[in-house]
């Protein structure tokens, strides 16, 4: 381990800068900075570990809001002097609620936002299909980590009939909705389907890449 940190070039403070990117988007999430105890920390656990330039301490990303970032790769610069981490990123991964840190457009008129809102949660608009992951990201998280209050622990709880009645009954209001002819309530309804299946899913042992490659094996 230490022969690598040796590898690479930390400056005069002890730092090297770090950009962090979503291995599935391939958006940059965030610029931030580690030492070689963070750096350390990370090749160790997995998650990465950065430096708090502000608070000049080491902090695990996510260890309060649970919005971790798994590392997938690290890459070195050719100078060895900057870090390239891809990462899953749990959650959001800006401090604001934001999805990424760089979620402002700089041109010509001032800075202005570049995002979409969705369900309280501010996506990137080229990749809305991101609140999915996120989804199910929670999900799994609920039942990793029971939250008291929570509906999501509440089935959990219940068990397999419980969310098997449920995905029956959001099933029959799509039915209805549609029937209706009413967009809101279609999408509304299919919003609350979606979630019972995701649900199931985890109470089943599935992820989004098990339904996703089986429609691929379809086309």
């Amino acid at each position: 381990m230490n022969s690598i940190l040796m590898e690479v070039k930390f400056d005069e403070k002890g730092l090297i800068p770090v950009v962090t990117k979503d291995v599935n988007s391939g958006e940059v999430l965030m610029l931030a900075y580690m030492n070689r105890e963070a750096l350390k920390k990370t090749l160790e656990t997995g998650r990465v570990h950065y430096w708090s330039r502000s608070r000049n301490k080491l902090w695990l990303k996510g260890e309060t809001s649970g919005n971790y970032q798994l590392v997938k790769s690290i890459r070195v610069d050719c100078d060895g002097d900057a870090l390239l981490i891809m990462v899953e990123q749990k959650g959001v991964a800006c401090h604001t609620g934001h999805y990424s840190c760089f979620y402002r457009e700089l041109d010509g008129e001032g800075i202005k936002e570049v995002e979409d809102n969705i369900s309280g949660e501010l996506v990137e608009s080229k990749d809305k299909s991101a609140i999915l992951r996120e989804l199910y990201d929670v999900i799994v998280d609920r039942k990793k980590h029971p939250k008291e209050g929570s509906y999501t622990n509440y089935l959990f709880e219940k068990g397999l009939d419980k969310i098997l009645k449920k995905v029956g009954e959001e099933s029959a209001e799509v039915i209805i909705a549609a029937k209706n002819k009413s967009f809101e309530e279609i999408r509304y309804e299919i919003a609350d389907l979606l979630y019972h299946l995701f649900v199931l899913m985890v109470e089943r042992g599935l992820k989004p890449d098990d339904i996703y490659d089986e429609l691929r094996k379809r086309r």
